[in-house]
């Protein structure tokens, strides 16, 4: 924060220009609770696990409901998208009962998003030197047929690894970060705690890494627009004031670089035909099963690595739009706006209810 507002009143022009252009929020601390115990014990006394859950026990980065798992059901039962959809997917009304299982902290940034459209995202924690992205719920193995014999080198069942839509547009984000970053793709050096998980590339997919449900990655991006990461930062959870120095030097780079991909992809206004905005209408991208909305301004973004999409805008009580959008490799989203025009299809139900469906 201190870096930004320096550099911008010292008339840096990237620092401007992504101040300028972007809409930056910024939490220093998600959870006060476990801050306040790891800050008495400080760097010499403290471990990886002091700090991490707050005081009620909750470990918030865990503690959002899981909906990858209601997707997957519904995949399997064949009602996405017409009857569940692929994007926006509600909460459980069981994880909003005033007696649920759920923090005041993971209550709080569910608002929070909920009341912000926002589109690119990433949570600043400890104990390891990687990006981690989505999914990181594993999905559950198809059951095996009771008449099927088992192999003879059978294991115990292992749930696969279900890639998002978005699987290439995650380790790009990934790699944006972890490239730039002084010294997490030196994987050479092994991880903080076991070998190297990443692939030398210093990112990984969560689920190969931690399989987990109900993360904040995986709920901002089944349940928002947002593409959220994890960035862990560093063996050392508390690292000592003389090492904050460099720990800002290591990943400098890497902050400014990674908010400026949020300028890649396509963004635009959905509007009527009389120029009046679209609030929650669909954007489909070809070729990519998640969809986004638009914003309460009819404006959305969408986030793409470089090529050619067809692309296409939907409203209740419109027909859709569709049109060619192209993504360069310079850094700047590509403007696709949409102009629906009205569709007679309620009129026409009126009509057929009316006269008994003839």
């Amino acid at each position: 924060m201190q870096f930004l507002c320096k550099e911008y009143q010292d008339g840096n022009p990237r620092v401007r220009g992504l101040v300028t252009d972007t809409r930056i929020h910024l939490v220093p601390s998600l959870n006060p609770d476990g801050y306040e115990l790891a800050h008495e014990a400080g760097s010499e006394l403290g471990n990886w696990a002091l700090g991490h859950w707050t005081e009620e026990g909750f470990d918030l980065f865990e503690n959002f409901p899981d909906l990858a798992s209601a997707l997957w059901a519904a995949e399997e039962r064949r009602l996405v998208p017409h009857q569940f959809p692929n994007h926006h997917i509600p909460i459980p009304e069981h994880y909003l009962s005033e007696d649920a299982a759920v923090a005041v902290e993971t209550r709080a940034v569910m608002a929070w998003m909920d009341k912000n459209p926002f589109v690119l995202g990433a949570n600043l924690q400890g104990g390891e030197k990687l990006v981690s992205f989505p999914f990181d719920t594993a999905r559950p193995s198809p059951p095996t047929p009771a008449a099927a014999p088992r192999p003879l080198d059978y294991e115990d069942e292992r749930p696969e690894l279900q890639e998002t839509p978005d699987h290439a547009v995650f380790r790009w984000l990934a790699i944006s970060y972890a490239s730039a970053h002084l010294t997490m793709a030196e994987t050479f050096r092994g991880g903080c705690h076991t070998q190297d998980v990443t692939d030398a590339m210093g990112i990984v997919q969560g689920a190969k890494w931690r399989p987990r449900a109900g993360s904040m990655n995986d709920f901002s991006y089944l349940h928002t627009n947002c593409l959220e990461l994890s960035i862990y930062l560093g063996c050392d959870k508390f690292p000592h004031e003389s090492e904050l120095q460099q720990e800002w030097e290591n990943n400098k780079e890497s902050l400014l670089t990674f908010m400026e991909q949020i300028h890649r992809g396509i963004k635009g206004v959905v509007t009527d035909q009389q120029g009046e905005p679209i609030a929650n209408a669909t954007i489909v991208v070809g070729g990519i099963n998640h969809n986004v909305r638009t914003a309460s301004g009819g404006d959305y973004w969408r986030i793409l690595n470089p090529g050619e999409y067809r692309v296409s805008a939907r409203a209740e009580g419109y027909n859709p739009s569709v049109k060619t959008c192209h993504v360069l490799y310079d850094i700047g989203a590509t403007q696709c706006n949409f102009v629906l025009s009205r569709s007679n299809w309620k009129r026409i139900r009126e009509i057929m209810a009316m006269n008994g469906n003839r």
